[in-house]
């Protein structure tokens, strides 16, 4: 019985220890190089991701300073403990998992937001987050 429960205490821990944040260093930046914030445009839209002070790798690589894209879409960003977990697969939130750094999607005519969010190697925030600037464009 002692056996099993050092079992599944060591698996808990395992497992705690796969999801815990990734540090990120200080001059990280990510941010949306097309299209520009305030930019009427048709769809599909053609969005490009920028990154800089760290570098891209696929889901799944666990590599130090890297991570990959998240877009959000008409969202607004995790906070809070959120930030602590793997980013859902949802409307709205576009897993790059593969490490692109650019997509195009179709958008309905009208309003939209933009904004990406690093994730590590389980799609779990870094410390601290690595967010880009809200980007608003109107389709035609």
């Amino acid at each position: 019985m002692n056996r099993l429960i050092l079992a599944v205490c060591a698996l808990l821990l395992g497992t705690v220890a796969a999801m815990a944040q990734s540090p990120a260093p200080p001059e990280a930046k990510v941010y949306i190089i097309s299209p520009a914030d305030g930019a009427t445009v048709s769809s599909p839209v053609r969005i490009q991701f920028g990154l800089s002070g760290m570098g891209v790798a696929p889901a799944g690589i666990d590599k130090a300073k890297t991570g990959h894209h998240h877009l959000l879409i008409n969202r607004p960003l995790p906070t809070g403990e959120d930030l602590e977990y793997s980013l859902p697969a949802e409307d709205g939130l576009r897993h790059f998992g593969g490490g692109q750094t650019e997509v195009s999607v179709v958008l309905p005519k009208g309003t939209h937001t933009l904004q990406l969010m690093l994730g590590d190697h389980n799609h779990v925030p870094h410390v601290p987050p690595v967010v880009s600037g809200l980007v608003t464009i109107t389709v035609q």
